[in-house]
């Protein structure tokens, strides 16, 4: 009995090596659970490796805890339960409210995809060019799926107990902390970079033993909060006063808000001048509709000013467009004008024909707000090229290209270790993961350097057993 009781590992395999596709295994003879279960994104190999059989099998894993809602944290769990999995999920009532609205959004992609590749005739329908899942895997999943919140204890099989955390990254976003045998495991999902404008702070990791924590900007840091507001009230302006257009590639989730409240402020302030603002994204709008009722997440400033009677992510000149026709129609609206569609690395959705528009005018902004992925769209337009292709077309770069990280929704590097530090008393190893190679190595190394605590770049696949 002692032996069953004292046996934990955890495998990588996803989320090393890459900022996207989170699927890590935490196991006990007795139980098998997985943290995440993302889509690889913004790379050649993204299709393949989704489509590929689980590197285990799902009929034996038991609980699946999600830390929030981006697609590279929920895109694989209707494949999972396509697969055979029939265990629990867990995560916030508000991951799993918006975990329905993306995933809803991502088969309606896929069908499109699929249905346009059976009508090129130059093109045969490739296996990785079917849909990954279908609405009754869906439907499947969330019917296993139940919800936890905030600080709550909750026992999970026979050996583990569950405690969550408010990671401050998006609405919702979790942080598990791990009981087994005495010993503490924390998954840190992806941890906010606090303050941000409207969630509450990351909050401390106190306790954990191991340590399982993202690195997404590993290797640096933003710009200040001062510094980022100023910027992007200075970009504004300076648009405006060209006569161009400002595009914004933004994810719908989190981004997206976080945006329309900082204009929100803008413009009742009177700091820049009030010009047509289009969000021209629905998972966005409706996103969006989820944050506006869901306020007891925010910080306090921004409860407040909710109190008061603003409404934080509307203000005159905004519309919301839906339909495809209303988003192209927006060309008609004469310059200066603000566009926010997404995706947020422009590797689909609405921004591209928007940025095919205003990528040659040299009057126009391309406004890149976060990390831009390897492979991607938006990776090559930070790059800054003379000229790009898209969609098969040469388009001439002639927009200027600006980019401010400081309204990411990960923590820098500083704010990493800065977390880590606060838990060193009781560390005895870290994980660096969700990161390119070299912020992983780098954060690692750091860790190692200036908190004197163990600090590895997991391989993948590879099962670390955990002493307990």
């Amino acid at each position: 009995m002692d032996n069953i009781k004292k046996h934990l590992q955890i495998t990588f395999f996803g989320g090393v090596g890459s900022v996207t596709g989170a699927n890590f295994l935490l196991e006990s003879l007795r139980t098998r659970l997985i943290v995440d279960c993302g889509l690889l994104q913004g790379t050649p190999e993204a299709s393949t490796e989704n489509h590929a059989v689980f590197p285990y099998d799902p009929k034996t894993i038991d609980f699946l805890f999600v830390t929030h809602a981006h697609m590279d944290h929920i895109g694989k769990i209707p494949k999972l339960v396509r697969d055979g999995f029939r265990g629990k999920i867990y995560s916030t009532p508000e991951t799993k409210e918006i975990a329905r609205l993306m995933l809803l959004d991502a088969i309606k992609v896929m069908q499109m995809n699929a249905r346009d590749e059976q009508q090129d005739t130059h093109k045969a329908l490739k296996k990785h060019d079917k849909p990954l899942y279908e609405m009754g895997d869906l439907d499947q999943a969330f019917f296993l799926w139940s919800t936890i919140p905030y600080h709550t204890e909750t026992r999970i099989g026979e050996d583990f107990s569950v405690y969550l955390k408010d990671a401050g990254h998006i609405l919702g976003s979790s942080m598990y902390e791990f009981s087994y045998e005495g010993k503490k495991i924390t998954f840190t999902g992806d941890s906010g970079n606090s303050p941000t404008p409207l969630l509450k702070d990351t909050e401390s990791i106190e306790g954990a033993h191991y340590l399982v924590i993202d690195s997404v900007y590993g290797d640096r840091n933003h710009e200040s909060k001062t510094e980022r507001d100023a910027q992007f009230e200075r970009i504004i302006k300076e648009t405006i006063a060209q006569g161009g257009a400002l595009v914004i590639p933004a994810f719908s989730l989190e981004r997206t808000q976080v945006i329309l409240y900082e204009l929100n402020n803008l413009v009742e302030e009177g700091r820049v001048p009030s010009v047509p603002v289009f969000l021209d994204s629905p998972l966005g709008a409706k996103v969006t509709s989820i944050y506006g009722r869901t306020s007891k997440d925010f910080n306090t400033g921004v409860q407040q000013e909710i109190t008061e009677g603003d409404d934080i992510f509307n203000f005159p000149k905004l519309t919301v467009t839906h339909s495809g026709i209303e988003s192209r129609e927006i060309a008609n609206t004469p310059n200066p004008k603000i566009i926010i569609a997404g995706s947020g690395m422009s590797s689909g959705g609405r921004i591209i024909h928007h940025e095919m528009m205003f990528l040659p005018d040299a009057k126009s902004t391309i406004l890149l707000m976060g990390y831009q992925a390897v492979g991607t769209l938006g990776r090559e337009i930070q790059d800054e090229p003379k000229e790009l292709e898209i969609d098969g077309q040469k388009i001439i770069v002639n927009a200027r290209i600006e980019m401010i990280s400081g309204y990411s929704s990960h923590k820098d590097s500083d704010g990493l270790l800065e977390m880590v530090e606060g838990a060193k008393d009781t560390l005895k190893k870290v994980f660096v993961v969700m990161g390119e190679p070299k912020a992983s190595t780098y954060l690692a190394q750091r860790i190692r350097d200036n908190v004197g605590v163990e600090a590895v770049f997991p391989e993948r696949g590879k099962p670390y057993k955990l002493e307990v």
